[in-house]
């Protein structure tokens, strides 16, 4: 994994998907499926470029806003993936954005925030996979600030454990009834599809089965509208993000940047054990600085596609 460049772990074998590109780096083709094959080490994740007509992009805002993408808050000897943060990091993490004047925040706020001009000082805090450990060392310490932030869980696997990893320690995923009374308390809980199943490439009643069924099922536990949606391994082509908006979600979290960057494929930043405060403020420069390389390789797009139109 390359805690820099925002990738956490692949996709199982067989599912190909390229990796979170550096600045101004190219992304590669579509991810085809495959078989899986269980006991394999897995590549570095990856993103893929859209390989569908310049037309059909979704439009995306000049900016995105800046999204902080965790797993596991706890204490781990080993941690192949580098998922997990200890306590005391994340401590650290929370402590730096309060003294820099942000606020930390669910994604359904931060969006509904930006939608009124109000998300200057705001930082979307999202926690993938739903592990039991958000309840017990994540949330404590976000209270003591009076932050908030959104918890992605997998609608058929709660209670259990992270299986779909090849290694590294099995990780406890949070239980129905601490799912029910954390949206209670008002944390965001949004879907994370079924099965920790990568998106791109399957067909389209699966992915009508992923975006649906784990909304249902997850509405049914919360009691409440679930209108976030979280692409496991932030793995994403055009086809997921016209699955998740025609579920009827308000927004999606991906990883990357990509020529999909928008509502539907918002690009968040991994943060790691290793983040301290110069290397927090480095990656918020760097949100910004693919931002505007991502505006700009959307006008190029818009520009060609314009030509193309115009040819006879």
């Amino acid at each position: 994994m390359d805690a820099e460049r925002g990738t956490v772990r692949s996709v199982p074998s067989g599912v190909r998907r390229p990796a979170a590109p550096a600045v101004g780096g190219r992304h590669t083709d579509a991810p085809q499926t495959g078989t899986p094959q269980t006991g394999a080490r897995r590549p570095p994740a990856r993103l893929p470029r859209s390989r569908s007509p310049l037309a059909e992009l979704p439009l995306a805002e000049t900016t995105s806003p800046w999204v902080l993408m965790y797993h596991s808050v706890a204490v781990e000897k080993e941690d192949p993936y580098q998922l997990t943060v200890s306590p005391e990091r994340f401590a650290e993490q929370i402590a730096w954005l309060h003294r820099r004047g942000r606020r930390g925040v669910s994604v359904r706020e931060l969006m509904r925030a930006r939608a009124a001009g109000r998300a200057d000082k705001l930082v979307g805090l999202t926690f993938d996979d739903g592990y039991a450990d958000f309840a017990r060392h994540a949330v404590p310490i976000l209270q003591a600030y009076g932050f908030t932030a959104t918890a992605y869980v997998v609608a058929d696997l709660l209670g259990r454990a992270n299986d779909w990893d090849v290694e590294g320690p099995r990780k406890t995923l949070l239980t129905v009834q601490e799912v029910t009374d954390l949206a209670a308390a008002g944390w965001e809980i949004g879907s994370h599809g079924l099965g920790h199943r990568a998106l791109p490439g399957l067909p389209a009643e699966v992915l009508a089965t992923q975006t649906r069924e784990s909304r249902r099922l997850l509405e049914e536990v919360v009691g409440g509208p679930v209108t976030g949606f979280c692409y496991p391994y932030g793995a994403v082509d055009l086809a997921a993000t016209q699955a998740v908006r025609d579920a009827g979600y308000d927004y999606a979290c991906a990883i990357a940047h990509s020529p999909l960057t928008g509502r539907y494929a918002l690009p968040r930043c991994y943060v790691g054990d290793r983040d301290g405060a110069w290397r927090l403020r480095a990656k918020r420069g760097r949100h910004r600085l693919r931002d505007t390389v991502t505006e700009l390789r959307r006008h190029r797009l818009a520009a060609r596609a314009a030509r193309l139109r115009r040819v006879p």
